[in-house]
């Protein structure tokens, strides 16, 4: 069975050595997808043995179908983004499920988010994600312009562990969370997805996050603080559903139906530089 692997990245040199290891630890083909770096993030990755590709930034669905097309053939594809790294147990986990001829169309890994708030690290939550994709089963299209956008389908866990540098201040999550809930909401309204109540989406996944997920036990005040404003991406993306159902964000959407999706990112940009 053939694995091959792939990482999307910018400048993220700080973090992209251990990220590139972890993939050339367990799969047989790597894919470094460089989205215009100047961090020296490219000269790492040729420097580990990675195949460096230049692509133009469009969201994530054209970045991760670029990366699959730069991929050999291989059976599944496994994928890590720029800020992770495989936990050392999970290398033997990944080896062992390669050698158990695997079937299904994705298994899920458990993400590890870890935060770095003044000075104290600590696991805010873990959540499953399905990484490791079968290759028929692995279709990224442009529109998927936000992060997990694979449909929905059957995969069974793997107790491989991912750690994700989720955090390393209140303000710089804060706002890559405004910014991802107005890209969700641009692609939910093409897609014409319903609303809920954005009132009752902070309160329920700020519980959620402090005592389902325990980060309130081993994170205290800071894990709350984070919370916080984790937390308002679930509101802000309804809230921004019902602005962009009410006419709007008028540029925005028609960047996104005529399918100029590197404009969106910058669109969106601006909005949040408008934004008070």
């Amino acid at each position: 069975m053939k694995l091959g692997g792939y990482v999307i990245h910018g400048n993220n040199r700080d973090t992209l050595g251990a990220c590139l290891e972890s993939l050339r630890a367990v799969c047989d083909e790597v894919v470094a997808l460089d989205s215009r770096s100047t961090d020296g993030s490219v000269e790492l990755a040729r420097s580990m043995g990675v195949r460096s590709v230049s692509h133009s930034w469009r969201g994530y669905g054209a970045a991760r179908a670029a990366a699959m097309d730069a991929l050999g053939p291989c059976d599944y594809v496994f994928y890590l983004d720029s800020d992770e790294r495989l936990a050392p147990e999970a290398l033997s986990v990944i080896r062992a499920w390669r050698d158990s001829n695997p079937a299904e169309p994705a298994y899920r890994l458990p993400c590890r988010d870890w935060a770095e708030i003044n000075g104290h690290r600590f696991r805010y939550r873990t959540h499953w994600r399905a990484r490791l994709v079968r290759r028929d089963a692995a279709i990224w299209r442009p529109e998927m312009i936000v992060h997990e956008a694979l449909p929905r389908m059957r995969a069974p866990r793997l107790h491989a562990p991912i750690d994700h540098r989720f955090a390393t201040s209140l303000e710089g999550r804060a706002e890559k969370e405004e910014r991802y809930a107005l890209l969700w909401a641009v692609r939910a309204f093409a897609e014409g997805r319903r609303l809920k109540p954005a009132a009752l989406q902070r309160p329920a996944h700020l519980i959620r996050d402090c005592l389902m997920h325990g980060a309130l036990w081993r994170g205290g005040l800071d894990a709350l603080r984070l919370a916080w404003a984790v937390s308002n991406y679930h509101s802000a993306k309804y809230r921004h559903l019902r602005v962009l159902r009410q006419g709007g964000f008028p540029e925005l959407r028609k960047a996104f139906d005529e399918g100029r999706y590197g404009e969106v990112f910058a669109l969106v940009r601006e909005e949040r530089t408008r934004a008070p």
